[in-house]
Formats: structure tokens, sequence, C-alpha cells
């Protein structure tokens, strides 16, 4: 397990957990911290059992509470306070989907990754063998991801396949 502060905005956790998956992000990363807006989030989501009861995921409250006005305009409770305690304590690594979090996360100079880059990260380190039956397990769990999106993952994963298509 790696010595790293990885903090975690909602999406990757209820999307992983939905498909049984969330122990990937232990695999990989050790602890996970979320922020309590993010536990806040997660408890009126049917995976909140999986999250609570991961002794590996920490809940770490915000001290710059005021600092949450700043990004108000665009972004979520979680996603703010994911990047307000990525400041506080040094993160490592976000772990966030919306784009415009992400956008505003790499703004700030953090390395932020998505739950499509867990699922490749999680291939090369052999977690999983491939990362379109994961992917697809996703969006048939209501994960919207777009063709595109899907394209360019499954090429980075090495299994594009120019005569079929994913079907979303």
């Amino acid at each position: 397990m790696l010595d790293r502060a990885v903090i975690s905005n909602t999406t990757p956790l209820i999307a992983l957990a939905g498909i049984g998956c969330l122990d990937i992000l232990q695999k990989i990363y050790g602890e996970i911290i979320i922020p309590q807006a993010v536990h806040d989030e997660i408890i009126g989501e049917p995976e909140k059992s999986a999250v609570r009861n991961s002794s590996w995921i920490k809940v770490k409250r915000i001290s710059n509470v005021d600092a949450k006005r700043l990004y108000r305009a665009k972004l979520h409770a979680g996603e703010v306070e994911v990047m307000i305690l990525g400041e506080e304590i040094n993160a490592d690594l976000l772990l966030m989907d919306d784009y415009e979090a992400k956008k505003t996360a790499k703004f700030m100079g953090f390395t932020v990754t998505g739950t499509l880059g867990v699922l490749l990260r999680a291939k090369q380190e052999g977690l999983i063998t491939e990362v379109k039956p994961v992917m697809t397990a996703l969006m048939n769990n209501g994960l919207f991801i777009s063709k595109g999106v899907q394209d360019y993952v499954l090429k980075a994963a090495g299994e594009a396949d120019n005569n079929s298509e994913m079907k979303e």
C-alpha cells in the first residue's frame, strides 16, 4: 500500500461500490480520505453501507469552512470540500469525475483522476484483466460515460476494437 494522501469525491465511491468493486481503491491507494460533505452525500445512497463499513475510508472535516464560499458558483459541496481538504493536507491525488470540478482542481495544481482512471490503473497493476466489462457494468449501473470517453479509455487500456462498439 502506498503512503499517499488520496481524497475522493462521491461519484468514484458510489460508482465502484455499486458494482462491487470498491475494494479496487483500497488495493491501489491503501487509505482513502473523504471530507464530511462527501460522507453526508453518500449517506443517502444505497451503497452507503459499503463505504461506511470500509475501515480504510477516513472522514476528515475541513478547517477552513469560509473557503467554501469561493467555490460555490459551479461546484457541489463535496467537490468543494475535496479541494479545500486537498489544500489543507497537501493531497497527492484527488479522485473526482465531474468535468468542471476536475478542471478547477487541475487549475489549482492538483493531480486528479476519475473512476475510469482508477480502472486503467487497476488494469496496469493486474487487479483487473479488462477495463471494458467493468466500464460496461458502471454504465449499466447508471454512470454516464460518453462514447468519446469510452473509446479513449478502451484505447488507453489497449482494448480498442474497431469492429465492435460499446453500447451506452
